[in-house]
C-alpha cells in the first residue's frame, strides 16, 4: 500500500489567509488595550474627585450609569467595552455609607462579568475602618467588607491613611495605603504664618505617633492631651462603673484568677508647653468634633493663641460645622478624600487640600507596572 506524502508544516497552512483586516484589527486592539477610570457614585458631589484625577491623567471618565431605583435598589450599567483592560473605580464615601458600598460592589461585579483584566478600587477613605477590632460581642466589620470586595472582583485597592494600618492584612490582594501628610505639611509651611512658633498637639495618647511624625518633620515641639473631664453625679448613674450582674457563677475550686484593676483616667492634663504658641492638632479622621472642640478649649486655657486642626478625612457629621464655627478652633484643614462642600458653606473655617495628584500618579504607576516606592519616600512604619 503506497504511503501518503505528508506536506511540510508550512505548506499545510500556506493556503490559509486571515480575513481581510484581521491583522489591522488585532494591532488596533493591542494599542487600545489600556485602562479606564470609572466613578462608582451616583451623586454629583462625589464625582468631583474622579474628574480631578482624570484631568491629571489626561483621560476621560468611563461611561457608566449608577442610580437608585424607586425601591432603593442600586443599579449599575457599564456603557462601553472593558474587555482585557485595567479598570480603576474611584469611590468617595458620602454620608450614606452603605449605598456607596453597594455601588462599589455592584460596579466591581459588573466589570468582572464584562471580562475586565484587573479591577482596582480607588477608595481614599475606606469605610468601616473604625470597626477593625473585636469589641465584646461585636464583629470586625472591616474584615467582612474586605472579603466582600474580593468576592465582587476587586484585585487591588488604593486607599489613604487607613485608621489602623493592620487593616491591610484583612485583604487577599495588594493594598496601597498612601499618605496625605506631605500635603498637610506643605499647607502648614505655606499657609500658616509664623508656623515656627507652633507646637503639634495629639488630642489623646492614641494620636501621639502621628503627632510625633509631624513634629519631627517640621522640627517643632510636641504636646499630648491626657485624661478626661471629671465625672459628675449624673455620669455616675449611667452604669459605667457598675460590674455586670452575674447569676449562679461557678468557679473551679482550684482556679482563682487575679483580679484585674479597672482603668480610671486622670483629670485632663496637657503634657507640653503651649503657652503663647500656635497649637496644631493632628489626627486621621475628624467626624464628631466634640473631642476636638474640648481639646481646643483646654489649649486656649493653657495659653495657645491660635488653634488649627489637621486631618486627612473630613467626615464632619451631624452638627460638626456649627460646633466648629462656635468653638475656639481657628481653622480646620482636611483633604478632599470625602466630599464636604455643604459643610464648607455652613462653616468658613473649613479648608480643603487637594490630594488628586498622588492618586492619579498611583493609578499611572500601577497601570504601567512601575514601582510605587516613589510615593512612599521617607515614610516609616509608624507614619
Amino acid at each position: 500500500m503506497p504511503r501518503k506524502l505528508l506536506l511540510p508544516y508550512k505548506s499545510v497552512f500556506s493556503h490559509f489567509r486571515a480575513p481581510r483586516g484581521l491583522h489591522d484589527s488585532l494591532a488596533m486592539n493591542a494599542a487600545r488595550s489600556g485602562y479606564r477610570v470609572f466613578s462608582a457614585n451616583s451623586t454629583a458631589a462625589c464625582t468631583e474627585l474622579a474628574k480631578r484625577i482624570t484631568e491629571r491623567l489626561g483621560a476621560e471618565l468611563g461611561k457608566s450609569v449608577v442610580y437608585q431605583e424607586t425601591n432603593g435598589e442600586t443599579r449599575v450599567e457599564i456603557k462601553e467595552s472593558v474587555r482585557g483592560q485595567d479598570i480603576f473605580i474611584i469611590q468617595t464615601i458620602p454620608r450614606d455609607v452603605n449605598t456607596a458600598v453597594m455601588e462599589l460592589l455592584i460596579m466591581a461585579y459588573a466589570l468582572k462579568t464584562s471580562c475586565a483584566r484587573n479591577i482596582i478600587g480607588v477608595i481614599p477613605y475606606f469605610p468601616y475602618s473604625k470597626q477593625s477590632k473585636m469589641r465584646k460581642r461585636g464583629s470586625i466589620v472591616c474584615k467582612l467588607l474586605a472579603s466582600m470586595l474580593a468576592k465582587a472582583g476587586l484585585t487591588h485597592i488604593i486607599t489613604m491613611d487607613l485608621h489602623q494600618k493592620e487593616i491591610q492584612g484583612f485583604f487577599s490582594f495588594p493594598v496601597d495605603n498612601l499618605r496625605a501628610s506631605p500635603f498637610l505639611l506643605q499647607y502648614i509651611q505655606e499657609e500658616i504664618p509664623d508656623y515656627r512658633n507652633a507646637i503639634i498637639v495629639a488630642k489623646s495618647p492614641d494620636a501621639a505617633k502621628r503627632a510625633q511624625s509631624y513634629a519631627e518633620r517640621l522640627r517643632l515641639g510636641l504636646a499630648v492631651i491626657h485624661g478626661e473631664a471629671q465625672c459628675t453625679e449624673q455620669d455616675m448613674d449611667d452604669g459605667r462603673h457598675s460590674p455586670p450582674m452575674v447569676k449562679n457563677a461557678t468557679v473551679h475550686p482550684g482556679l482563682e484568677l487575679p483580679l484585674m484593676m479597672a482603668k480610671e483616667k486622670p483629670p485632663i492634663t496637657v503634657v507640653g508647653d503651649v503657652g503663647g504658641r500656635i497649637a496644631i492638632i493632628v489626627d486621621d479622621i475628624i467626624d464628631d468634633v466634640e473631642s476636638f472642640v474640648a481639646a481646643a478649649e483646654i489649649l486656649k486655657e493653657r495659653g495657645a493663641y491660635k488653634i488649627f486642626v489637621m486631618a486627612t478625612h473630613g467626615l464632619l457629621s451631624a452638627d460638626a460645622p456649627r460646633l466648629i464655627e462656635e468653638s475656639s478652633i481657628d481653622e480646620v484643614v482636611v483633604t478632599n478624600t470625602v466630599p464636604h462642600e455643604v459643610q464648607k458653606l455652613q462653616c468658613p473655617k473649613i479648608k480643603t487640600v487637594d490630594i488628586s495628584l498622588i492618586l492619579s500618579e498611583a493609578i499611572r504607576r500601577i497601570h504601567n507596572g512601575e514601582s510605587m516606592a516613589y510615593l512612599f519616600r521617607n515614610i516609616t512604619v509608624d507614619d
